[in-house]
C-alpha cells in the first residue's frame, strides 16, 4: 500500500520496538496520546494493526472496559480519509463497536431504528465496483467465453442469471452471440435479483440491444432472495440448453447451517494476551505480523477447532440441496465467480485476522485508481467493503452472510454434488489477460488453478472464476 509520502503501510520496515508498546490502560499520565499522534506512517500502521487485535481479542472475551481503551486509541490514529491502513481500521474498528453493542439488543436497535438503506445508493456502489474494479470485468469475459464454447450449435439457450445487477456481461454476450457463422441462437435470460426495479433495468437494456443485433431474445425477471428462490420459477424448459452464472452468492447461503446457534456475540474462547504482547514486539512489518498471527496458534480456537465445527467443513444441508437442485436442471455450464478468502472461520480472531489480508489488498487497489479525497472511493470503501468487514466481524448466526471461501472448497461441494469442473480454455485465459494489461497496472494479476482462474492483487488472491458441468 504505497502511501503519498513513498512508504508502504503493509511492507514497512520499521520495527516495533522502535515506539513505546504501553498496556492498554486510560491513565498514562500526562497527555496520554500525545506519543500515538508522534508516531511516523509506517509505525503508527503497525500500531494500528496491534490495536485491532488486541481490542477484538478483548472483544472475543468479553472485556469490555479494554475493548473500549483500545478502541479509544484507534480513534486517535485511523480516519476513512486517511492513508490505507488508517482507513482499513477506521472499519474493523467500527465492526468491532458494532459487534459489542449487538449483545445489548435493546441499544443497538435503538441506535439503528431510523437508519434508512437507499436502493438506489446500493445499486450505484455496486456498479463502481464495476467500473473502477478489473475483478468482473475479468470473470465476465471468462464466464461469457465458457458459455459460448459450451453453446456451440445450440439453437435455443437458456441463460439463468442468480445475481442480476449488471447488464454489461449479457450485453457483450449479445453481440459475441450476433457474430456466430451460422447466426443467433434464440436466447432467454432468467434474472434472479431482491430488487424488481435493477431487474427492470437489466430487462430494458438487453432488449434495446438485442433488438439492434436482430437476435431473438426474451428476460424473465424472478423477484427473489437466493435462499428463498423457487427453482420451479426458473422455467427451464426441454429443449433448451442451459447455462447458470453466480457471481459472488453462493457464499450466502452457508448462513442457514447456522441458524439454529444462539451464542453470544461476545462468547469466544480466551486468548493469551501475553503471547499475543510477546508476538507484537517480535514482529518487523505489518505484514510480517498478519503473517505471523496466522500461521501461529497466538489466535488459535483451541477446542473451538475448525475440524471440529460444521461450518468449517464442506458440508451444508442449504448448500447441498440448492446445487442438487440446480443440478436436476442438467445446465450444459454452471460459471461460478466467489471471493477466494476464508472468511467463515468460527471464531472472531480467524475471520479477522484473514479479512485483514483480503481487505488491505481492494483498500491497496483503490490507493492506486482513486485519490484519497474522492467521494467515490469513500462510497465503495464504506457503503461496499465497510458494510462486509463489519458482516464479518459484527455478525454471528444467520445473520452472517459474507462467508467467502476458497477455491478448494468450492471444489469439493460440486464434486459432491454431481458436476465436473470445465477446465477454461486457453482463448478465455488470453482474454482476461488482455483486459488486466489494459488497465496499466502491474499489481493485477491472473494465476490458474486446477482448470479455473484466480484474479489476484499482485500475490493475494481475491476472486475465483470456475466452471462446471452435470457429471451423469
Amino acid at each position: 500500500m504505497l502511501q503519498d509520502d513513498g512508504s508502504s503501510s503493509v511492507t514497512s520496515s520499521s520495527p516495533l520496538q522502535n515506539f513505546p508498546m504501553m498496556s492498554l490502560s486510560p491513565n498514562f499520565g500526562g497527555s496520554p496520546y500525545q506519543w500515538l499522534n508522534d508516531l511516523k506512517s509506517e509505525d503508527r500502521g503497525l500500531y494500528l494493526i496491534h490495536l485491532l487485535l488486541t481490542c477484538a481479542n478483548h472483544v472475543a472475551i468479553g472485556n469490555l472496559e479494554n475493548a473500549n481503551i483500545a478502541l479509544d486509541q484507534i480513534s486517535h490514529l485511523a480516519s476513512p480519509n486517511g492513508d490505507t491502513m488508517q482507513r482499513i481500521a477506521s472499519y474493523f474498528a467500527e465492526s468491532l463497536a458494532d459487534r459489542i453493542l449487538r449483545s445489548w439488543n435493546g441499544i443497538y436497535k435503538a441506535l439503528n431504528s431510523t437508519k434508512l438503506r437507499v436502493v438506489s445508493e446500493d445499486i450505484l456502489v455496486k456498479k463502481m465496483f464495476f467500473e473502477y474494479f478489473p475483478f468482473l470485468k475479468v470473470a465476465s469475459v471468462i464466464a461469457n467465453q465458457a458459455i459460448i464454447e459450451a453453446m456451440e450449435g445450440e439453437k435455443m439457450v437458456h441463460i439463468v442469471d442468480l445475481n442480476a445487477s449488471e447488464p454489461l456481461q449479457w450485453r457483450a454476450l449479445l453481440q459475441d452471440l450476433s457474430a456466430r457463422p451460422k447466426g443467433p441462437p434464440h436466447l432467454r435470460i432468467t434474472g434472479v435479483h431482491q430488487q424488481k426495479q435493477v431487474l427492470e433495468q437489466i430487462a430494458h437494456v438487453l432488449t434495446e440491444e438485442a433488438e439492434k443485433l436482430d437476435i431473438p431474445f426474451q428476460f424473465h425477471q424472478v423477484v427473489s432472495k437466493l435462499e428463498n428462490l423457487d427453482i420451479e420459477k426458473l422455467r427451464v424448459k426441454t429443449g433448451e440448453a442451459l447455462a447458470i452464472s453466480s457471481v459472488m452468492q453462493l457464499h450466502t447461503l452457508l448462513a442457514h447451517d447456522d441458524e439454529p446457534q444462539k451464542k453470544s456475540p461476545l462468547g469466544f474462547k480466551h486468548l493469551n494476551g501475553l503471547h499475543l504482547q510477546r508476538a507484537i514486539l517480535n514482529q518487523n512489518t505489518l505484514g510480517d505480523l498478519l503473517e505471523k498471527e496466522t500461521t501461529t496458534n497466538v489466535f488459535s480456537p483451541g477446542n473451538e477447532s475448525a475440524s471440529s465445527s460444521p461450518l468449517s467443513s464442506t458440508a451444508s444441508t442449504k448448500m447441498d440441496g440448492f446445487l442438487h437442485a440446480l443440478w436436476g436442471l442438467s445446465p450444459k455450464v454452471m460459471v461460478v465467480t466467489e471471493q477466494d478468502s476464508n472468511h467463515n472461520g468460527t471464531t472472531l480472531m480467524e475471520r479477522l485476522s484473514e479479512s485483514l489480508y483480503f481487505y488491505a489488498a481492494l483498500f491497496d487497489c483503490l490507493e492506486f485508481t482513486l485519490q484519497r479525497t474522492s467521494l467515490e472511493r469513500l462510497k465503495v470503501e464504506k457503503m461496499l467493503f465497510g458494510e462486509e468487514i463489519k458482516n464479518i466481524v459484527a455478525c454471528e448466526g444467520g445473520e452472517r452472510k459474507e462467508r467467502h471461501e476458497k477455491l478448494d472448497k468450492w471444489f469439493q461441494r460440486f464434486d459432491g454434488a454431481g458436476f465436473a469442473n470445465v477446465p477454461l480454455s486457453y482463448y478465455a485465459m488470453l482474454q482476461a489477460r488482455r483486459l488486466l494489461q489494459s488497465y496499466s497496472c502491474e499489481g493485477y494479476k491472473i494465476k490458474e488453478e486446477n482448470g479455473s482462474v484466480v484474479i489476484c492483487w499482485h500475490d493475494r488472491a481475491l476472486f475465483s472464476v470456475s466452471a462446471w458441468r452435470c457429471r451423469r
